[in-house]
């Protein structure tokens, strides 16, 4: 089973294993805090995706599915990541502020449903 949770709330022990899935390091987090015990940040959505949704909600169903597109090309790293998720719990750990759009939700909605 795969969590979700903001970089900024707390960790717990029913976390299991924590994944960064962002791109960048969550700002004013430190590694510490962050309590992240593996960060893959190559499954994180492109520079330019990124920038080009801006967590735009207007934009999230074209974002997931160009997201999606991007993951399309990551097979051995999606292949490990779900391998991962079948050992226990699992939280992916994201950044941004809409918990419902963002690229976590999107990665864990692709690893259900395609893999």
């Amino acid at each position: 089973m795969i969590r979700l949770k903001r970089a900024y709330d707390e960790p717990s022990k029913q976390d299991g294993l924590r994944i960064l899935v962002e791109r960048l390091w969550p700002r004013g987090v430190s590694k510490e805090k962050a309590a992240v015990d593996l960060w893959l940040k190559d499954l994180s959505p492109s520079t330019e995706l990124r920038k080009w949704y801006g967590h735009d909600p207007e934009k999230w169903d074209e974002f997931r599915k160009r997201y999606w597109l991007e993951l399309g090309e990551k097979g051995d790293l999606l292949t490990l990541l779900k391998h991962r998720t079948t050992e226990g719990n699992v939280t992916f750990v994201f950044a941004a502020s809409d918990e419902e759009r963002n690229s976590a939700v999107a990665l864990k909605e692709y690893l259900e449903e395609k893999l």
